[in-house]
């Protein structure tokens, strides 16, 4: 495997939206770096975001609000380089295990898994610098699309393998947004 990856953020659902902004901002002196009424991104220093919460009663209205429903999503790991997260997909891939979500969030290239029980870890890898990232996730092109769009990882592995650059790897693919698949 590549370099140990480094916490970079989670991400939790909740049916308490401004209770846990308010939470996190008193606990960790969190800011606001982005927020539609589906979702908020948070930062306390220079990484683009270190918390994110999902309105559950904007995406999910009439669950129950109990654990399963609520709670955390994912938590996400940073590797190096895109050569680092596309060596780590082609070794678990070998090992069976593969993505459930491939995405360029725009300010990250992201392979979402998720273990047995369905829990979900995110390997990403930074696409943008650390100023461009914290004016990108400010910004309209985000505002329009916070989702990302999907890519698939054996074309990237290819591309990799030929010899492209870090650059073209990280670059941002055309297409509409892709919301992640239902996890059970």
């Amino acid at each position: 495997m590549t370099s140990q990856p480094q916490i970079a953020h989670f991400v939790a659902q909740t049916r308490q939206m401004p209770a846990m902004i308010d939470w996190y901002a008193k606990v960790f002196g969190a800011r606001p770096v982005h927020a539609n009424p589906a979702m908020t991104f948070m930062t306390f220093d220079d990484e683009h975001h270190r918390f994110a919460f999902l309105n559950l009663d904007i995406i999910a209205p009439g669950g129950p609000g109990i654990r399963g429903d609520i709670g955390v999503n994912h938590i996400a790991w940073t590797l190096p380089s895109a050569a680092a997260l596309l060596t780590r997909y082609r070794d678990l891939k070998r090992q069976g295990i593969h993505p459930v979500w491939p995405v360029h969030h725009g300010l990250t290239l992201s392979l979402y898994y998720a273990d047995p029980d369905g829990n979900q870890t995110e390997f990403q890898v930074e696409a943008l610098a650390p100023g461009e990232a914290a004016v990108f996730i400010a910004g309209p092109q985000f505002a329009a699309n916070p989702i990302g769009v999907a890519f698939d990882p054996e074309l990237l592995l290819a591309r990799f393998e030929a010899g492209a650059s870090e650059a073209e790897l990280l670059a941002p693919p055309e297409g509409p947004p892709t919301f992640p698949p239902a996890m059970h």
